[in-house]
């Protein structure tokens, strides 16, 4: 049966106007045919976005496999995050605390004691709790501290090896511990964090940060005292392989483009973000940013991703570094805009409020926290403990968390 033209939608780009002339029956059929063609010639990539995702069972549906983040965008907040206080909570690494900014009011509203080492704060996949993850460096007393973010309060402390990260498979079944000085991955109860099984990966030396393929089917960790990454097979959870990006390398966060098909490193050594493709496991392009680039977060239109340039190549950096924001445009993959810091800076970790309008980062070396508005890239600090690491803004707009600052989905 001949579809009819007004069944065909073209992409804005693609738009013709055919007329339809009931006298002329004979047209009517050929400007149909032109139809088929024009929207198989003008929208392939529609049509090809249109596709279904199929995911690892229990992970939610991809809603836009063109944006995976669409449901992460401005504003589209769960139900589950109802009665979340607007707060931003800051690890100190060496302050062992962690401070909350108010950020109506860009004030630190609360401090409180967590364990040894705090170095990130991470969201729960069921976004009902914010995990400190305290990995007592050097030591064996790592743990990790739960906040209620509908009181802003800390709970009791669960004993847990060497949590340096953590993320969470996109079913929500397990909490992944990443263990950094094991180079190993550990897989827990989400909830009572019980250890259920390991994955050692021990050509990854600082195993650390890490995101997952659009279809969950793996996820690529970064081993940043090995200059290389390592890609993990979350069905049978194994080792699948390992890609060496630099001898002297030192790759941070990484982060999937929002269709899923390049996943880009950031490396604090090399200046810049180098561009993998996922699914084949190889190096396909460097984008140059900033000194000491580290933390990556997507815009909340999924358009931009914003690069954090810790102005340093030092673990250890000096205050008042060369520190920036490169933005990256997705769509293009180059940088559109620096921002800098007036008078230096090392901004790091963090995110990106839920209107989008600030893009919320610690300043590691200086005891700071930035708030750079994502129009203009002005920037404003605020005082914070002792060497703040990866902060978490709260609450995300989102229907899950897969860990780390908030990778959501």
């Amino acid at each position: 049966m001949q579809q009819p033209l007004s069944d065909f939608s073209l992409p804005p780009s693609c738009e013709t106007k055919i007329t339809m002339t009931p006298r002329l029956p004979r047209l009517s059929r050929i400007a149909a045919r032109v139809g088929v063609a024009l929207a198989s010639a003008c929208g392939a990539s529609v049509a090809l976005a249109a596709q279904p995702v199929a995911t690892i069972p229990g992970m939610p549906r991809v809603v836009n496999a063109a944006n995976m983040y669409s449901e992460a965008g401005t504003n589209h907040f769960s139900p589950a995050v109802a009665g979340a206080l607007p707060r931003i909570y800051v690890p100190n690494l060496r302050g062992a605390s962690v401070s909350v900014i108010d950020p109506a009011t860009y004030k630190v509203i609360d401090t409180f004691p967590v364990g040894r080492s705090p170095q990130h704060v991470v969201p729960a996949w069921d976004l009902q709790t914010l995990w400190v993850t305290n990995n007592s460096e050097g030591r064996n007393t790592g743990s990790l501290t739960p906040i209620d973010p509908k009181t802003g309060k800390p709970g009791a402390s669960i004993p847990v090896d060497d949590p340096y990260n953590m993320y969470f498979t996109p079913d929500g079944k397990y909490a992944i511990v990443v263990a950094e000085a094991h180079a190993r991955l550990d897989f827990r109860d989400p909830h009572t964090m019980a250890l259920k099984f390991s994955v050692d990966a021990p050509e990854c030396k600082g195993i650390n940060h890490a995101d997952f393929s659009i279809d969950g089917r793996y996820a690529i960790f970064t081993c940043e005292f090995g200059g290389k990454l390592t890609k993990i097979d979350m069905i049978n959870h194994k080792v699948l392989g390992y890609l060496e990006l630099a001898k002297n390398g030192m790759p941070q966060d990484i982060r999937v483009s929002p269709d899923g098909k390049v996943f880009y490193v950031a490396d604090m050594m090399a200046d810049g973000v180098y561009l993998i493709d996922g699914d084949s496991f190889t190096r396909i392009g460097f984008i140059k940013t900033g000194i000491g680039t580290h933390g990556e977060y997507p815009s909340r239109d999924g358009t931009k991703l914003y690069v954090a340039n810790r102005g340093s190549n030092k673990v250890h950096g000096p205050r008042h570094g060369k520190g920036s924001v490169s933005v990256i445009d997705f769509a293009t993959r180059k940088v559109v805009t620096t921002w800098p810091i007036p008078g230096g800076g090392s901004p790091d970790m963090g995110n990106v409020s839920a209107d989008g309008k600030t893009l919320w980062l610690s300043g590691r070396f200086d005891d700071v926290v930035y708030a750079f508005n994502t129009t203009t890239g002005a920037v404003r600090s605020i005082k914070v403990g002792a060497e703040p690491h990866g902060l978490a803004v709260w609450p995300q707009p989102g229907r899950y968390s897969l860990g780390h600052t908030g990778i959501m989905r």
